[in-house]
């Protein structure tokens, strides 16, 4: 983590998460690889008991809104998710994107209140994205 950055977890607080495609490349561009995202998503909102609030998945990067896990760091979900994302894909990559998949860093934002909630989602929703995204309840109903 860069000298000076503060993450604030454990808080019970949403968070506003975004991060990106390695040097910022449109890896999510095909359609096979938003459905493989979705599919990681889903599979770290049960692994971790979380609820998704929205999301949006754009060609060279992705933003969530989501509560934290009640029993592990919002940072080991993120690591969980980038992590299994990246090696159900492996082989749909094409040849000539070798190498890392996402940027090591995400940035991550404490939403403190339902104001911010509210700007939150609404910027979700007026990010261009896949028409399913962003979900507006909590995913899978209540963890």
């Amino acid at each position: 983590m860069p000298l000076g950055l503060r993450r604030f977890q454990e808080s019970r607080q949403s968070h506003f998460v975004t991060f990106s495609c390695y040097r910022r490349q449109p890896y999510l561009a095909t359609p096979e690889l938003c459905d493989q995202f979705v599919r990681a998503l889903e599979d770290m909102r049960r692994r971790f008991e979380l609820c998704i609030y929205g999301y949006v998945v754009m060609p060279e990067h992705v933003h969530l809104l989501l509560s934290e896990p009640p029993q592990a760091r919002l940072a080991e979900a993120i690591h969980y998710l980038k992590l299994s994302f990246a090696k159900r894909v492996r082989s749909l990559r094409p040849g000539d994107q070798p190498g890392s998949f996402w940027q090591k860093r995400y940035y991550d934002r404490n939403v403190r209140d339902a104001r911010e909630f509210t700007v939150k989602l609404r910027y979700l929703h007026r990010n261009p994205g896949p028409p399913a995204s962003p979900v507006l309840a909590c995913w899978g109903g209540s963890p």
